[in-house]
């Protein structure tokens, strides 16, 4: 009996089969545009990172563009400027019709004086206090709204001391007038000053001293 015929004829059989169980190609046309895939989204890439702004530079004074500031005003004297008696003229006849009424029986201490105030600002002047003596000074702003007169002991290293201080409201000032000058305690002398204040006001002050 001959059998290699027969398997011949089985294994044809059993290729064609595996042949006809091959796939079509896929035709393109079945699936949405854009391809295979495209029903699906794609993928976005992540946004890039923007830059932090750039921090600018504080403008320089004096930079275009940039004023400048402007200077700091200097800080003002606390001392009147000095003027000769003659400078403060116009307050020559004030002040002798108020010295004519407060100082009856006394003399001048000592020169009148003189200053240009800005208000706030002194003005000193050194006189030596007698033993046994009676003081009274008189001023006269012009300008000045409110002028003030103090006896202060100057006698270092003892600090400064107020003795006596006027109790008039005004341009005019008078200390120790009208009969109740300042006498000094101390049965000695010693070094004082009178100092002048524009507590209100700017403008000139003629001061002067007496004593009996």
């Amino acid at each position: 009996m001959r059998f290699f015929p027969l398997a011949a004829c089985l294994a044809c059989g059993v290729l064609a089969l595996a042949c006809s169980d091959k796939p079509e190609p896929e035709d393109p046309s079945q699936y949405p545009q854009g391809g295979y895939g495209a029903q699906y989204p794609q993928p976005q890439g992540y946004p890039q990172p923007q830059g932090y702004p750039q921090p600018q530079g504080y403008p320089q004074p004096g930079q275009a563009g940039q004023p400048a500031p402007a200077p700091a005003p200097a800080p003002a004297s606390s001392s009147a400027t000095p003027l000769p008696p003659a400078a403060a003229a116009v307050a020559a006849p004030l002040l002798t019709g108020l010295a004519q009424k407060e100082t009856a029986g006394m003399s001048p201490d000592g020169s009148a004086f003189a200053g240009q105030f800005q208000q706030g600002q002194t003005l000193e002047q050194p006189f030596q206090l007698q033993a046994g003596r009676c003081y009274t000074a008189v001023g006269v702003g012009v300008g000045i709204t409110e002028l003030d007169i103090q006896i202060v002991s100057n006698q270092p290293p003892i600090p400064p001391q107020v003795l006596a201080q006027d109790n008039t409201q005004g341009p005019q000032a008078v200390l120790g007038g009208g009969g109740n000058c300042f006498r000094n305690p101390l049965p000695v002398g010693g070094a004082a000053k009178l100092v002048v204040r524009a507590t209100g006001g700017s403008g000139t002050a003629l001061v002067q001293l007496y004593s009996r």
